[in-house]
């Protein structure tokens, strides 16, 4: 099978897999030109309410398929940045699961997802360095953003790998989970992101991500909105909330 991204969506869940298992998942030029239309696709489907993003077997990605590089490494680049950039750009929750190698371009692709869930034994690398490559400035505040500047220099600074000790203590993964639990726990918590209010994740995403310029924009949402008139009843009445905000998505 050709190296691709595959993708399925299963209640309200879309799990799109970095699909190259004879490289380790690492992306090609492109898998990394077809991210961003694919998520835009998925973003624009209203039965997807979260996404998980993950790789084939028992690794996550181990970054670019460095033959990619040897033609022109700035437009190779370029397509990284793009996808990096369109993930994080996902109006709805996103999760990377990770298993196995999370390296380079696969650091990036997590980094860009609003959290990460790994299973023991994964390792995690930024590596330009080993490479000569100057890496993306959006990258690095991304990445500063995430695990802070003293982090982010050792692992930009020495391309060396860290465990899930280290990267759960620094904030690189949000949780880290026994060998084979993995799949369950992810399947638990994207179930509990899709039962909640949608409106609440999309102004907190915004807001978590340091937009100033969007507080009357969500105001007019929130009353536009049954969400919150739902959710206190749905409290009081001891039941399950039926959220219906839904992402406004053009076209």
């Amino acid at each position: 099978m050709e190296p691709q991204l595959m993708h399925t969506v299963t209640d309200s869940v879309a799990t799109v897999v970095i699909h190259h298992p004879a490289k380790r998942n690492a992306m090609t030029a492109a898998m990394w030109a077809a991210l961003p239309p694919l998520l835009d696709a998925l973003a624009g489907d209203p039965e997807v309410r979260a996404l998980v993003l993950t790789g084939e077997g028992g690794t996550f990605c181990a970054g670019a398929d460095i033959s990619t590089l040897r033609g022109s490494p700035k437009e190779a680049q370029s397509l990284a940045v793009g996808a990096e950039d369109a993930l994080a750009a996902f109006p709805k929750p996103t999760l990377a699961a990770i298993r196995g190698h999370c390296v380079g371009g696969g650091a990036q692709l997590a980094a860009a997802c609003d959290l990460r869930f790994a299973e023991e034994g994964a390792l995690f690398g930024v590596t330009p360095a080993k490479l000569g490559i100057v890496y993306a400035s959006s990258s690095t505040r991304r990445l500063v953003a995430l695990v802070g500047p003293a982090t982010a220099k050792y692992l930009l600074f020495s391309g060396e790998l860290i465990d899930t000790e280290r990267a759960l203590r620094t904030g690189l993964v949000d949780e880290v989970l026994p060998a084979g639990e993995l799949s369950q726990r992810v399947a638990e918590f994207t179930r509990i992101l899709a039962a909640r209010s949608r409106l609440t994740q999309a102004a907190a995403k915004e807001f978590a991500g340091g937009r100033t310029d969007r507080d009357g924009y969500w105001a007019e949402q929130a009353r536009g909105s049954d969400d919150t008139a739902e959710g206190v009843a749905a409290f009081l009445e001891r039941r399950r909330p039926r959220f219906t905000w839904s992402v406004p998505f053009p076209g």
